[in-house]
């Protein structure tokens, strides 16, 4: 009897209604919000697979057959991956486009952070003046923007020509858009020129963002401007600057707007990268030729592949940068 008295008098006491919490499972006012939190997760999340997943899948399989957009499509497997890696054109395309995305996201992103850095340090009004200049190119569309900056590049009557012989250098006359030589170039002076505003916002943002303090720090220390810019604002903005190369890599790689206005992927294909190439394939060339559209199906897939690797990319940065 002792030692039975003394096992119940050594255990805790209880607690009223837990009991009857642990047989209730979950309250209902949380239950009520989990309910709310689905309702509101769940119409996105069928948008999304209607509009985004089943498309994707459907563009995987259709890379795996061949179609013209009549009739049944034929399954053949992987033939469309080896046709991409033994067809000329094809690995022209890709390496033009892994070649611009690379250049265009260096341009793009060492060029804004100058600028940002430069803008951040001039007074309110000014800096508002200047940022809201630089940005206005990045609201105009790439295909208003292409037939603009054709005009501009016009070998006849463009203005680029005619400042070059107004200022008496007739010598330099040159078709920007129709030589092999120059229209990669030309091209990638006006995507830095329209993407140049977002990624300078992007990065100024983050600038605005550095704690002053370290700024007066370094200062006192009697380090300079290109020694702050290097050891304080520099570092500060790491993820900021991921954030901002995986945006231009993404847009580097799906480039097509820009380049089918203003050259078509001329002269020669010079010009033709993915996203040009496998539009051309999937609606018929202008010579009239058969849509091929399992093919170019497959280069779509690519496209994807090299987004995707530039996701991972800034996924890395990013974690690099929050250490």
């Amino acid at each position: 009897m002792t030692s039975t008295a003394t096992r119940e008098s050594s255990l805790p006491p209880a607690v009223p209604g837990n009991n009857v919490r642990r047989r209730r499972g979950v309250p209902p006012i949380r239950r009520k919000e989990m309910l709310a939190g689905y309702g509101f997760v769940v119409p996105t999340v069928v948008l999304f697979v209607l509009f985004v997943g089943y498309p994707i899948l459907r563009t995987v399989y259709l890379s795996t057959t061949e179609w013209s957009g009549f009739g049944e499509a034929s399954f053949i497997g992987l033939e469309n991956y080896a046709r991409a890696a033994s067809d000329p054109v094809t690995r022209r395309a890709f390496l033009l486009t892994v070649a611009w995305a690379l250049v265009t996201t260096a341009l793009q992103t060492a060029i804004p952070l100058v600028i940002a850095a430069m803008v951040a340090s001039v007074p309110g009004p000014i800096s508002v003046l200047v940022r809201t200049a630089l940005f206005m190119p990045g609201i105009v569309s790439f295909v208003v923007s292409g037939v603009l900056w054709r005009l501009i590049y016009d070998p006849n009557f463009g203005t680029l020509n005619a400042a070059i012989q107004n200022l008496g250098f007739e010598s330099f006359n040159h078709p920007w858009l129709g030589s092999a030589n120059s229209a990669i170039p030309a091209l990638m002076v006006v995507a830095v020129w329209q993407g140049l505003g977002m990624s300078m916002l992007i990065l100024f943002a983050g600038i605005q963002g550095i704690d002053p303090g370290l700024q007066e720090a370094a200062m006192v220390d009697g380090a300079g401007t290109l020694q702050r810019f290097r050891h304080v604002t520099l570092p500060s903005l790491r993820y900021v600057t991921a954030i901002v190369i995986a945006l231009n890599l993404m847009n580097g790689f799906k480039v097509f707007d820009l380049i089918y206005v203003m050259t078509g992927g001329g002269p020669n294909n010079s010009t033709q990268v993915l996203g040009t190439y496998l539009y051309d394939l999937a609606f018929g060339s202008t010579s009239g030729s058969v849509p091929q559209l399992g093919y170019a199906s497959g280069l779509s897939v690519i496209v994807m592949a090299l987004c995707t690797v530039a996701v991972l990319f800034q996924m890395r940065l990013s974690r690099r940068a929050s250490r």
